[in-house]
């Protein structure tokens, strides 16, 4: 045989590296247990709880506020430490009292946090329960076979649409009233999440969904005149209100004719064939560069970052994978999206966080 014909040999690991790589192979293998004991806490309500104690809570403090049986105090404790090592709560040296991080300061019942936002929605509550919801596990679980099949063109469903035979927002029938209900609400708090932050680092470039940041938009900003286009059946029934003005329409179809276009955190849940349709009927609707034209997007660039926020971008990438038929994207395919769609150029505007602000010009 000759040498080019031969298996590459394995790397053989020493001792030291093979007990690293058990240790580091356990902690993948079981880290799902994360999310759940993330999902147990906010079931059992304790971050309200430690929010409602004044912000510091003993094991037996929350025992009594969540009406737990008092047997459950050396499991609570257990699991409080998971949650302090993953960073969701903090403790004091001797682990006997536990306080709020900035993560589980969002997962506090948003009608006990009594904090003023843009939104009205700081809890990133439903987000949480129907990220690990039963629905999302399972499609996970049967991702595997949605790799293996063999999909007709040119459609193929998403590994949700597989496992469960309708979309997360599709069909109460199939997933329930409440479930369906935990999906919209989950999705609106997500793509509500940091808007009010954009607002105030990206006062410049403002000179979807149910209108929600278009009313902030018009809030912060008086002199804009915001128009929300979406489906008649989402906008149909929505009152007039003299600060929104709501357009029922497919953006497929017609944009109304604007001095910018916003596009916040929507693209993602399309595929690059309708993004360009998307995009280059927002073209039409604005104005040239000179003329100050342009389409805002806020959305995930993955990359824009490294570390933990590199790998938010990409678990939100097959996330997203899961339940859509588009993706999260880097730069490079944002550029070649605008290029397609008949832009001239673009700016990332501003990071914050796992999204940017993007804004293209024609």
């Amino acid at each position: 045989m000759a040498a080019s014909d031969q298996a590459p040999s394995m790397l053989v690991p020493t001792d030291d590296e093979m007990l690293q790589t058990q240790a580091e192979l356990w902690r993948h293998t079981l880290s799902y247990l994360t999310s759940m004991t993330l999902r147990c806490a906010v079931h059992l309500g304790i971050p309200t709880a430690i929010h409602r104690h004044g912000g510091a809570a003993s094991l037996p403090d929350l025992v009594t506020a969540l009406s737990l049986p008092t047997a459950k105090l050396p499991f609570l404790r257990r699991l409080m430490r998971l949650l302090v090592h993953s960073g969701i709560l903090a403790s004091d040296d001797a682990g006997t009292t536990y306080r709020l991080t900035p993560v589980s300061f969002f997962l506090v019942d948003g009608a006990a946090a009594a904090v003023p936002v843009v939104d009205g929605h700081l809890s990133q509550v439903p987000h949480v329960l129907a990220s690990t919801s039963r629905h999302c596990l399972d499609t996970v679980a049967g991702l595997a076979g949605w790799f293996r099949e063999d999909f007709p063109a040119p459609s193929p469903p998403s590994p949700f649409e597989h496992v469960h035979g309708v979309t997360p927002l599709e069909s109460t029938a199939r997933l329930g009233p409440e479930d369906a209900a935990l999906f919209q609400e989950g999705l609106r708090v997500y793509d509500a999440s940091g808007f009010a932050v954009v607002l105030r680092e990206c006062r410049d470039v403002f000179g979807g969904g149910d209108g929600t940041a278009a009313r902030a938009i018009a809030e912060a900003f008086p002199h804009v005149k915001c128009t929300v286009l979406d489906l008649a059946r989402v906008v149909g029934d929505v009152p007039a209100d003299g600060v929104v003005e709501y357009v029922p329409g497919d953006m497929f179809d017609f944009i109304p004719p604007s001095q910018a276009v916003m596009l916040k955190v929507m693209l993602h849940h399309w595929s690059d064939e309708d993004c360009i349709k998307i995009l280059a009927q927002c073209k039409k609707a604005v104005p040239l560069q000179e003329e100050r034209g342009k389409v805002i997007i806020i959305d995930i660039v993955v990359g824009s970052d490294s570390g933990p926020m590199l790998e938010s971008q990409l678990l939100m990438d097959v996330a997203v994978m899961l339940v859509t038929k588009g993706r999260q994207r880097d730069e490079n395919d944002w550029r070649d999206l605008f290029m397609k769609a008949g832009f001239r150029d673009y700016k990332i505007v501003k990071k914050l966080g796992p999204r940017c602000v993007i804004e293209v010009y024609p």
